[in-house]
């Protein structure tokens, strides 16, 4: 029988927001959060978030919810606005556990929070010179925060929380990209620090999503090392393009872990072809049990409030087509 604590039918949590949805405006936030909840239970998805509809981007809710951050006029080369670390930040209050505790009370349906990691946020928000000794030391400060938040995200109901590091599988590669401000170990350590828990209640998934797309040829060692590093349960993968590195990022996996798959791409309106995806996944079968296995779009469709990676539309085509994959794997039994 399936691990009915697998959550087969899954997503990054960020959702398209209804048109005009101001974060300014809390009871409308609200409303349109109900609305999302009951659209995502329409979808039968195995879990339910806010859609990030409270959030200008996927980083803001440690961003906004610590001190010690400063926000530029600066867009960085992701399009995203640059925020500098000016002092090692202190938590001023819950990030998202107070939102999550009122998601729970709207379905059965497990709930699912999604937060930035602290080594991205390390990586990319360090400038030397400032009030931080070195982007290893505001990484630490900031894993402590997000330990903190993630066992105050259990305890509030929440049964499967991600962290997003994008940068992570561009150091995996057989060519890979420059550090940055940290390496790739100091990375690997300060992420595992915030998932490095004591204990969790049953049915509780700590995931981390790597990257949003493979790169062009996998260095086994280092995928080998980045799995190795940080303790979570479930890696989110790529595995829309049908590319060999993407099969490698899998088979490099550890046995003793959960993989979500993201099987369709959630930055082209085209509907995937299901014999195409069901294929992979059987190439998949081949060395992994798919037991251990979910399906999910291959990224978030609105990491960012103001930049949809499409409309709302196709985003309702590409969901449906996630849950018929899961049965199409599955069967009904999740």
């Amino acid at each position: 029988m399936a691990d009915t604590f697998n959550y087969r039918i899954d997503h990054h949590g960020s959702l398209v927001r209804p048109a005009g949805l101001s974060t300014a405006d809390p009871e409308a936030v609200d409303a349109a959060v109900r609305e999302a909840v009951a659209y995502q239970r329409k979808l039968r998805s195995t879990v339910v978030t806010d859609g990030d509809f409270p959030r200008e981007d996927f980083r803001s809710a440690v961003l906004d919810g610590v001190s010690g951050f400063r926000r530029t006029d600066e867009t960085g080369p992701d399009g995203l606005v640059r925020w500098i670390a000016e002092s090692l930040p202190k938590a001023d209050g819950p990030l998202l556990a107070d939102r999550a505790a009122r998601l729970a009370e709207l379905t059965v349906i497990a709930p699912k929070a999604t937060l930035p990691s602290p080594a991205y946020l390390a990586a990319t928000t360090y400038q030397p010179g400032l009030g931080v000794s070195s982007a290893r030391e505001l990484g630490e400060a900031l894993a402590e925060i997000v330990r903190a938040e993630i066992e105050l995200l259990m305890a509030k109901g929440v049964r499967l929380i991600q962290l997003d590091n994008p940068l992570l599988l561009a150091q995996v590669s057989t060519d890979p990209a420059g550090p940055g401000a940290l390496s790739f170990a100091d990375a690997l350590a300060v992420d595992a620090l915030a998932v490095r828990l004591d204990e969790r209640p049953d049915g509780v998934r700590i995931a981390l999503a790597p990257g949003w797309t493979a790169p062009h040829e996998v260095d086994r060692a280092r995928a080998e090392q980045l799995y190795a590093g940080i303790g979570v349960d479930r890696w989110i993968l790529p595995f829309d393009q049908g590319t060999q590195a993407e099969l490698d990022l899998v088979k490099a996996l550890p046995d003793d872990r959960d993989f979500c798959l993201g099987v369709v791409d959630a930055t082209a309106p085209e509907p995937e072809d299901i014999d195409t995806v069901m294929s992979r996944l059987d190439a998949v079968g081949e060395f992994k049990d798919l037991e251990d296995g979910a399906v999910s779009p291959s990224r978030g469709f609105a990491d960012v409030a103001s930049r949809p990676l499409l409309g709302a539309h196709d985003q309702l085509k590409k969901l449906v087509l996630v849950e018929t994959i899961a049965r199409y794997c599955w069967g009904n039994e999740f």
